[in-house]
C-alpha cells in the first residue's frame, strides 16, 4: 500500500523528504504535487521503474516523458540550448511549463523520444517538490498524472493514494494543488510551437 507523507506547504519536514529520497534510490514511483498538477515520478537511471511509470500512465515510448529539474543550470546539463531557447527558457522558469527540447548525451537513449531524441524538460515552482529534488540531487523523471483513458490530471493526494495504492510507493501530500496540466511548447525548431495549452500563459509569446 502507498504511504501517505503529509508535508508543511511552505516547510516540508526534510525527515520526510528524506524517506521519499530513500524510496526514489530504491527504485519506486512517488506522486508529487507540482505547481500544476500531480506528477508520477522516479529515477532517470533507473530503467525497470521508467517502464512501470509508462505502463501506470499508460503511455508508449513515443510518449515525451519530462525530466523535472531545479534550475536552468540542471536543465542545460540534459538538453542542447542555444542562446535564443535559454533567452525563452529564462523567461518562463519557474513555472508550470514544460518543453520539448534535444536532449544532450547525459539523457539515456530509452527515456528520450525514439525517433526525434527529444525529450521534455521543466523547472517547478514549487517548495516542497524543489526541496525533494534538491535532496535527490538531480533530475527526476515525470509524467502527468492523468489517469489511462482520461483527459484530466488528478490533485488531490487522498485521491491518487486510493486509486494508484497497489501502483505507487507513496504520495507526498502539501493540500490540493492546481487541477491542470502544464503548458507545453516545443522549441526544436525555428519558433516555439504550442502542443498543449495548460496552465502556463503564453499571451506574451503571441501563441
Amino acid at each position: 500500500m502507498a504511504q501517505h507523507f503529509e508535508l508543511h506547504p511552505d516547510n516540508p519536514q526534510p525527515r520526510l523528504l528524506k524517506q521519499a529520497v530513500a524510496m526514489l534510490e530504491r527504485g519506486g514511483i512517488l506522486a508529487v504535487p507540482t505547481d500544476s498538477s500531480y506528477t508520477l515520478v522516479c529515477h532517470i537511471d533507473d530503467k525497470a521503474a521508467a517502464d512501470r511509470l509508462r505502463r501506470i500512465r499508460g503511455v508508449d515510448d513515443k510518449h515525451h516523458l519530462t525530466l523535472l529539474c531545479r534550475d536552468l543550470s540542471e536543465l542545460a546539463n540534459y538538453a542542447r540550448v542555444d542562446n535564443r531557447q535559454y533567452r525563452l527558457l529564462k523567461s518562463l522558469t519557474p513555472g508550470p511549463y514544460t518543453f520539448i527540447l534535444d536532449a544532450s548525451k547525459e539523457v539515456p537513449r530509452r527515456i528520450s523520444h525514439p525517433q526525434r531524441k527529444t525529450i521534455g524538460m521543466r523547472v517547478p515552482e514549487h517548495r516542497a517538490l524543489q526541496e525533494l529534488l534538491a535532496l535527490h540531487n538531480g533530475p527526476l523523471l515525470a509524467t502527468t498524472l492523468i489517469p489511462p483513458g482520461e483527459t484530466e490530471p488528478l490533485n488531490d493526494a487522498h485521491e491518487i493514494r486510493e486509486q494508484f495504492e497497489h501502483h505507487i510507493e507513496a504520495v507526498l501530500d502539501t493540500g490540493a494543488c492546481a487541477h491542470q496540466a502544464t503548458t507545453v511548447l516545443d522549441l526544436t525548431g525555428g519558433e516555439p510551437v504550442l502542443l498543449r495549452q495548460g496552465r502556463g500563459d503564453v499571451a506574451a509569446l503571441g501563441l
